[in-house]
């Protein structure tokens, strides 16, 4: 009777623990994963002057020059570190294409299971890093590394109109690791 209850002890534990492996995958926290995507030349020269914080309409609608077309910086802003410490900048850039892309610069952030990235309408605040997905949002997709450059494309038919800032967010436990407050610029 007593090696029975032992055994059963065992199996649970062991459960338990490959269920508390599966589901929290802590090894990721000493784990790092480099990703260096080319990133447009606008989205790491120093950004020109800045617009209102409440106009967004400029990232949504191509803008038609008689020039060849180049990449156009339309938002920036620079990471705060929420659940994990998180560092880098986005940057919202038009492609000479006219498709749009989240540019993330210098990204150095911890890696998690089922982490994405998100262009949101909640505000960056020290302490709301629960509420990103209580507002609108749009999943550019999982975070393709948590240190270097990046680069995700905007959906074309995305309405960023109110999106002012970007959140990498883990999933699983509905936290922000880190989120930067997208400011439109003037071009």
């Amino acid at each position: 009777m007593r090696r029975a209850a032992w055994t059963a002890a065992a199996v649970v534990t062991i459960l338990g623990v490959a269920f508390g492996a599966y589901w929290f995958q802590p090894w990721k926290l000493w784990t790092d994963d480099r990703v260096d995507d080319a990133l447009p030349a606008v989205a790491t020269a120093p950004a020109p002057s800045v617009a209102p914080p409440a106009s967004s309409a400029s990232a949504n609608g191509p803008r038609t020059s008689a020039a060849a077309p180049q990449a156009v910086l339309l938002a920036r802003g620079s990471f705060v570190s929420h659940e994990h410490a998180t560092r880098g900048t986005a940057s919202i850039v038009r492609q000479p294409d006219g498709h749009r892309v989240l540019a993330l610069a210098d990204l150095h952030t911890s890696e998690g299971p089922v982490v994405k990235v998100w262009l949101t309408d909640r505000p960056v605040t020290k302490k709301g890093w629960h509420s990103f997905d209580d507002g609108r949002y749009v999943d550019l997709g999982g975070l393709k590394g948590n240190l270097g450059n990046q680069l995700y494309r905007i959906p074309d038919g995305a309405d960023l109109t109110g999106l002012r800032s970007v959140t990498i967010w883990c999933d699983r436990f509905d936290v922000s690791f880190g989120a930067a407050e997208l400011v439109p610029v003037v071009p």
